[in-house]
């Protein structure tokens, strides 16, 4: 699934190709696409798309202001999960075997269309206003920016709560955006445990943590994030962060810091890997 840095990487890639982009007629071509307590994707039509931004995993397109009321739709939230991706194509373009939404938009430059593909399906499209977002419960309990903590803030945020850091780093109600890589690659970077339990960690683990956390968010955006699967940026290119990893999906091979194989399992469910040696 697509973590902070790609959906970043797609919001900046996206943004220039749909700015000032007038939405002229939507094509849902699989309901399940749009998700329940949607306000329905026909109310784009006529609305200029400001720009794209992200929250969390979710890639945002924002959009201008018109009668400028509570219950006028402002954002299409879009949430990639394993298989989505956003592209821009020519309006000639034929959709394929996975376009599930195409909104068909127009600029002076003439007509182009923003393609929703998703193989799985498991990915969707939410259009909300003001008012609707106030009742959107998976927004409403999205923790904090990681990039946007100081060290205190960030530290504010893990204590006082329980379980191992990498369930932590990944509740998306503590830190917003935070996937399977990136804890792995935080955790190593900050000599920490994925099992540690959070509520024993010093002041000190905590901020080194936090500093490393957002080197590797950093870093990762700057590469326009890791290509693994079926990630690629808005405009279709593969991210390079992946060739930097130092522990994720390097179970078995020799830690790069100092030569021990490295060590896998089962945290929060989901694979782990880290060097007994370096991270206590």
């Amino acid at each position: 699934m697509p973590e902070l840095p790609e959906v970043e990487t797609i919001a900046r890639t996206l943004s220039p190709l749909v700015e000032g982009r007038r939405v002229v007629a939507v094509d849902v071509r699989h309901a399940g696409s749009v998700q329940a307590g949607s306000l329905p994707l026909t109310a784009l039509i006529g609305r200029v798309i400001e720009g794209a931004g992200r929250r969390g995993k979710l890639a945002l397109l924002r959009l201008r202001p018109d009668k400028g009321t509570t219950h006028e739709p402002d954002r299409l939230a879009v949430h990639l999960k394993m298989t989505g991706r956003l592209f821009v194509h020519p309006a000639a373009q034929e959709p394929g075997a996975h376009t599930r939404v195409i909104l068909h938009v127009e600029s002076a430059f003439g007509r182009e269309q923003v393609f929703f593909d998703d193989v799985r399906k498991f990915g969707f499209m939410r259009l909300v206003s003001p008012a609707s977002l106030k009742t959107w419960d998976f927004w409403n309990a999205l923790g904090p920016e990681p990039l946007e903590l100081s060290p205190a803030e960030f530290r504010s945020a893990l204590e006082g709560r329980r379980g191992r850091a990498k369930a932590v780093l990944l509740d998306q109600t503590v830190l917003a955006g935070i996937g399977n890589i990136y804890a792995d690659e935080s955790l190593f970077r900050a000599g920490i445990a994925p099992h540690a339990a959070v509520n024993t960690l010093t002041t000190r683990q905590m901020e080194s943590l936090c500093r490393h956390l957002q080197d590797v968010l950093r870093e990762s955006i700057e590469q326009c994030g890791s290509s693994i699967r079926d990630y690629r940026t808005a405009r279709g290119d593969a991210g390079a962060f992946q060739n930097s990893f130092r522990v994720y999906g390097r179970a078995g091979q020799p830690c790069r810091n100092c030569g021990r194989a490295l060590s896998t399992g089962k945290v929060a469910g989901r694979t782990t890997v880290w060097c007994e040696t370096c991270q206590k």
